[in-house]
């Protein structure tokens, strides 16, 4: 599920020139902004992929390999609120729902 920067090129932010870093620590800020943009957006992906994965299995009432998958998904979510990507009561809230979804069938 890797994404690389060229994948992602159409997602740029910048595309006015009067808007474009004059310093070079704006620039360097810049730079960094965008990197860090593409890992948070890969990890949103992640953690969206993992989950849905689970729903999948929940609607053709696979209850054993749904549980199986609960530590990838805990895993994911807790990366992503770790590095702020969603906030950690978010986390909860989905890994709550999550359990209740799986122990319901």
């Amino acid at each position: 599920m890797p994404i690389s920067y060229h994948e992602l090129a159409f997602f740029k932010i910048i595309d006015k020139v009067e808007n474009m870093p004059i310093t070079r620590s704006a620039k360097k800020a810049l730079r960094q902004s965008e990197k860090k943009r593409i890992f948070n957006i890969r990890r949103k992906k992640e953690m969206r992929g993992r989950l849905k994965e689970i729903k999948k299995l929940l609607e053709e009432n696979k209850k054993e390999a749904a549980l199986k998958l609960v530590p990838t998904a805990y895993k994911a979510l807790d990366k992503a609120a770790k590095r702020g990507v969603i906030k950690k009561n978010t986390a909860s809230r989905k890994k709550s729902r999550l359990m209740r979804a799986i122990l319901k069938i």
